[in-house]
């Protein structure tokens, strides 16, 4: 009796697992993502101190291609490692807010925002150490009457 119940019990789910299989389509290779190396891609902080963006960009893409990322997971890992100004920037641009936002947008709107990588008090030091050479005329910068 227990022997019959077992031998149904394992015929049960011998079909079962050969439902399962007819549902798998032939020929589909299963693709996993490596997620563990976003450990490889460097914090950006978008100052001249830290990693540049190149470097950064360079460093998602081929983590991203060693790990079979998608698009989405690219943006999604440079967002998880923006940290100071870039994060701040990131923060105040509606443009890398808009839904569908792609790698490349999103490389392009931060080559644009990030291509003078020189801090705010290096240009505060240029800024104060100015000077005006002889025969030179410093015109007046038009000021925000709203400022």
């Amino acid at each position: 009796m227990a022997e019959a119940r077992l031998l149904a019990e394992l015929a049960k789910a011998n079909a079962e697992v050969q439902r399962l299989k007819d549902r798998i389509p032939v020929g589909t290779a299963i693709v996993h993502k490596d997620l563990s190396l976003i450990t490889l891609v460097p914090k950006w902080t978008g100052t001249d101190a830290a990693v540049t963006l190149e470097e950064f960009i360079s460093s998602i893409e081929i983590s991203a291609r060693i790990g079979r990322w998608e698009e989405t997971d690219k943006v999604e890992v440079a967002l998880l490692k923006q940290a100071g100004s870039a994060k701040t920037f990131y923060k105040g641009c509606s443009e890398l807010h808009a839904d569908g936002l792609t790698w490349s947008k999103f490389k392009t709107v931060f080559r644009n925002r990030y291509k003078d990588v020189h801090t705010d008090q290096y240009h505060y030091m240029k800024l104060q150490t100015a000077r005006q050479t002889k025969g030179k005329i410093l015109r007046r910068l038009p000021i925000d009457a709203e400022s």
